[in-house]
């Protein structure tokens, strides 16, 4: 028993020399574990095991770790960082009742970065009959200079989009006003319903759609359309219903509408799919975005960044303190090369059939004109296009949605002037030697079957390079092209940029030699070097190819801004010599050749035609591309490629080259 005892008085007593050796919790240890807290977001734990006795007075675990919570998810705040200094000499804090410490808290927002000092004080505190030192807390350390009862605000300050502008200055997208249209129900009449689906092209059930979403209240005001201010008769006229209600909105305008439609594209909202891709880059289900055209390729310029300001309202006063700002940043304007007044007068004349156009100054790659026909009106899509007139622009035979000039078609004989070109640099072809050609077909030898090379005209015999531009002779070429060889064909093509990226800002479907990139056949050679076969291009590479005959022998990169640095794409396709023989005989496929029509008084006309049959085999009938690549020797600064789908019934080529004749007539 007496042993026993003598054990426990020794335990207590080993107790009580442990307990007193233990070093008593230090203000900087346990504001450190605050920290590491605040740091992960613990707010509940913060409050709980640190918040000291005037605190909890004053504010309840609910309201601090909520506030916490509610701030840092509608500020967007993320990697908050929290530190403090020790202080630099040994302090007995047992001594002491307050340990200060200054505090620096940083986050970001989406307003941007904040970051502020504060003074941190700690009070040394009896709890659960222990002593420890506890944070002394106010607003400030959620916010700077936040005070109990201030409100947090925030503040959006929309950027303006950058406007798209053609080479003169004139507008082709730009911001500005139109009519909203709309109802408030109290006042509306529904006897007036079909009468209003009338006026504004509606059908009488979207419209009630629109009256019947959930937050619509009887006295508010519900929009229905939006109508161009040049509607405003139209405007004037819906208002004088009951409860209907006219008032000015911004929203983006295109002035030359369909003429530049597929050029500028439009904006719109994004759909479910695409917002969720570009929500990190700041985009919200109320963004408007280019959704085609110049509006898309370009919209990391146009866009520009909305302004965010963060503040507090003061209690009991309209002051307010300004928390973090980022300025608005608009979007910058962009000067594209295109003259849209050239652009316009050519859409003009092409609009009421399918087809394509590219004009460009063979000196320098500028873009003067890209034009895609038939078109729609832009306009109509950021003003809010009804789904019966999309669907009566998408069931369209003519196809007005699809956008032409970045597509790839075949060249037809516009290619002669580049196979022309590519025999004459290789040096195997001789442009003074004479072909004898009898008849309208062709065939190298009976290993060809029954498939025969097939030209317009048989009224000559003796063909060399001159006469076989001038009328278009489908078996010269492909003689020459057999005679090169298909390596040497090949290659020249890729001298002209085939089967590479169209150096253009605005994407450009690139062209081929073939379907593979190889011709194996003569069948296929043959047919490749007069513009079948397989060989497509773009409208644009075209233009820029014949750019370079014309510029003697050098292609410049096409190119659609106007701060874009010119640049040669393809150099020495041609020797200056060649290349005037070439200008000499383009111009005689005006003056004598196939392509009388194009005459223009005043001008002089130089260019080559091409049609391009698409059909399943040779025998059968098909469609027909018209094709007429032309610029004026008087004034060479511009070079007109254009194409007509469908032109088998109006004159094959010769259509075309009437269609630029009109061009040429109203053009300077």
């Amino acid at each position: 028993m007496v042993k026993k005892i003598m054990l426990l008085c020794l335990f207590a007593a080993l107790s009580i020399m442990v307990a007193g050796c233990q070093e008593k919790p230090q203000p900087d240890d346990r504001l450190q574990e605050y920290v590491d807290l605040w740091n992960k977001e613990k707010f509940d734990r913060m409050f709980s095991g640190y918040a000291n006795s005037s605190t909890k007075d004053t504010y309840n675990k609910e309201d601090f770790v909520t506030r916490y919570k509610d701030i840092y998810k509608d500020l967007e705040v993320k990697d908050v960082k929290i530190a403090f200094n020790k202080p630099e000499k040994e302090i007995d804090w047992d001594k002491e009742t307050n340990a200060k410490f200054p505090m620096t808290i940083s986050f970001k927002t989406l307003a941007g970065e904040v970051s502020y000092k504060k003074d941190v004080t700690l009070t040394k505190e009896n709890k659960d009959d222990e002593e420890n030192w506890l944070v002394k807390w106010d607003p400030s350390f959620i916010l700077p200079e936040m005070e109990k009862g201030d409100k947090v605000g925030v503040e959006s300050i929309s950027a303006k989009r950058g406007e798209i502008l053609d080479r003169n200055q004139q507008p082709l997208a730009i911001n500005g006003e139109a009519f909203e249209l709309g109802i408030v129900p109290k006042e509306f009449n529904d006897n007036d319903l079909n009468k209003l689906a009338k006026l504004l092209d509606m059908s009488p059930e979207s419209i009630q759609s629109k009256l019947d979403q959930t937050w619509v209240k009887p006295e508010f005001f519900v929009p229905i359309k939006k109508i161009a201010l040049s509607e405003r008769p139209l405007a004037l006229e819906v208002i004088e219903l009951g409860g209907l209600y006219s008032k000015r909105v911004a929203v983006r305008e295109y002035p030359y509408g369909e003429a530049t439609a597929h050029l500028t594209g439009y904006i719109g909202k994004l759909t479910a799919e695409k917002l969720e891709k570009l929500k990190d880059k700041g985009y919200t289900a109320q963004s408007l975005m280019g959704l085609s055209g110049a509006e898309e390729v370009y919209e990391d310029q146009l866009r520009g960044k909305d302004g965010q300001r963060i503040y507090l309202k003061k209690q009991d006063s309209e002051d307010t303190v300004t928390v973090a700002e980022q300025p608005v940043q608009d979007g910058k304007n962009i000067t594209l090369t295109i003259d849209a007044e050239m652009q316009k007068k050519i859409y003009a004349q092409m609009k009421d059939e399918p087809g394509t156009a590219a004009a460009l100054n063979p000196q320098t790659g500028e873009a003067l004109a890209l034009v895609s026909t038939p078109a729609y009106n832009p306009n109509d899509f950021v003003l809010g296009i009804s789904s019966e007139k999309y669907k009566t622009l998408a069931d369209d035979p003519k196809k007005p949605l699809r956008n032409r000039f970045p597509l790839a078609y075949s060249p037809g004989s516009t290619m002669k002037g580049i196979t022309a070109s590519v025999g004459l640099k290789s040096g195997k072809l001789d442009p003074a030697k004479i072909y004898d050609i009898k008849g309208k077909t062709w065939k190298k030898d009976e290993s060809w079957g029954n498939y025969k090379v097939v030209r317009v005209f048989d009224n000559e015999s003796r063909v060399d390079l001159e006469s076989a531009l001038k009328f278009s002779d489908n078996i010269y070429f492909a003689r020459v092209g057999l005679e090169m060889g298909a390596d040497t064909f090949i290659t020249g093509l890729k001298d002209f940029g085939f089967g590479e990226e169209i150096p253009m800002s605005y994407p450009i479907y690139k062209s081929q030699v073939s379907n593979d990139g190889s011709i194996s056949k003569e069948v296929q050679l043959a047919d490749s070097a007069f513009g079948q076969g397989q060989v497509l291009m773009s409208i644009v590479h075209l233009a820029s190819a014949y750019g370079g005959i014309i510029n003697n022998g050098n292609m410049m990169e096409p190119r659609l801004l106007k701060d874009e640095e010119q640049m040669v794409w393809k150099k020495d396709l041609l020797s200056k010599e060649q290349a005037d023989m070439l200008k000499t005989n383009l111009r005689k496929v005006v003056t004598e050749g196939i392509a009388g029509k194009a005459s223009v008084e005043g001008k002089a006309i130089a260019g080559k035609t091409g049609t391009a049959e698409i059909k399943s085999e040779q025998g059968t009938t098909g469609t027909e591309n018209g094709l007429f690549v032309s610029y004026d020797q008087n004034d060479p600064s511009m070079v007109l490629a254009m194409l007509l789908e469908d032109v088998q019934d109006k004159g094959g080529s010769t259509h075309t080259v009437q269609v630029a004749k009109k061009f040429y007539d109203t053009w300077k």
